[in-house]
């Protein structure tokens, strides 16, 4: 069940550990799941799906077009792109990458604070209160156990770290934007945070934190995950796939489901389709914007800029 928005915000300041929003949600799991202290281990969570309810990069992009970032030319891009990432994602690494590559680009020119600032206001008000209570609360199992606990996306990494600080958790692994002088260029460095390199990432952390991976858990709901679940000792699909959950059974590993059995179907709705939804956004808005140009020139006034 999602958190309403109004409890995940009583945990700001960033890094205070508030536990009452997951604390109503931990009986569900407690009983059977015991984690044990380790100060050697951490837990990786993945965020889509796993963490929160939906594509987290699709709120960010809705957000940004309710501010009048995006121009229609933009929002048809990205959502193309975005549209490429997800139905790709399994079959072909590079194109994929050039997609995100290319979806990223229109982030060239802003300056980090701007983009920072951003990501806490869209979380706030449109990803809040989609986190499921149930994955926070294993988060918080693992916390309360002296273990660091990272999220793992392939959104970018300030989005990443901001949902982070908000949920009280150790930090963020994301796709990372290039920066000079304080702005983004629009390129990635490296490749998006997606597939194998979500397994890369952890291994790079672990070797940099002093983790032992055999300790260390993983959650994920997407197959394309295997790779990040095959790395640690201990692997939990949550709100699986129907690919990853014949994975998890083959391996052996635990399933959490926290959507009810009327609400998964829709709850599980593949991220391409989400993209549809934002394509459908982009036409209305459109539409909306030659008529009011219509009208305007028949009344023989410039239609009115759009609010900052």
């Amino acid at each position: 069940m999602p958190i309403r928005p109004s409890a995940l915000r009583r945990r700001r300041p960033a890094g205070r550990i508030v536990v009452s929003a997951a604390g109503w949600a931990a009986a569900e799991v407690e009983a059977a799941l015991e984690i044990p202290a380790d100060p050697g281990a951490a837990a990786f969570f993945d965020v889509d799906n796993t963490m929160m309810q939906g594509a987290s990069i699709y709120y960010f992009a809705r957000g940004l077009a309710k501010r009048n970032y995006f121009t229609s030319r933009d929002l048809a891009r990205f959502a193309y792109q975005q549209a490429r990432f997800r139905l790709l994602a399994a079959e072909n690494a590079g194109t994929v990458s050039k997609a995100k590559s290319t979806a990223l680009a229109f982030i060239a020119g802003w300056k980090v604070e701007e983009m920072e600032r951003l990501c806490e206001e869209i979380f706030d008000e449109l990803m809040a209160d989609r986190i499921w209570s149930g994955t926070l609360a294993l988060a918080q199992l693992h916390l309360d156990a002296g273990q660091r606990v990272w999220l793992v996306t392939a959104a970018p990494v300030e989005l990443g770290r901001i949902m982070a600080a908000r949920l009280g958790l150790t930090g963020a692994i994301g796709t990372v934007a290039e920066i000079e002088d304080g702005v983004y260029t629009g390129r990635l460095v490296g490749d998006l945070m997606h597939g194998p390199e979500k397994a890369q990432a952890i291994t790079a952390l672990a070797a940099a934190e002093g983790l032992d991976l055999q300790r260390c858990a993983a959650y994920s709901d997407s197959i394309n995950d295997t790779p990040m679940l095959c790395t640690v000792g201990y692997a939990v699909a949550v709100n699986p796939d129907s690919a990853l959950r014949r994975e998890a059974r083959k391996c052996g590993w635990e399933i959490r489901d926290f959507r009810s059995a009327r609400k998964a179907a829709k709850v599980a709705i593949p991220a391409a389709m989400a993209t549809g939804v934002l394509i459908g956004g982009l036409a209305t808005y459109s539409a909306m914007r030659k008529r009011r140009r219509r009208s305007a020139a028949r009344a023989g006034t410039d239609a009115p800029p759009p609010p900052a």
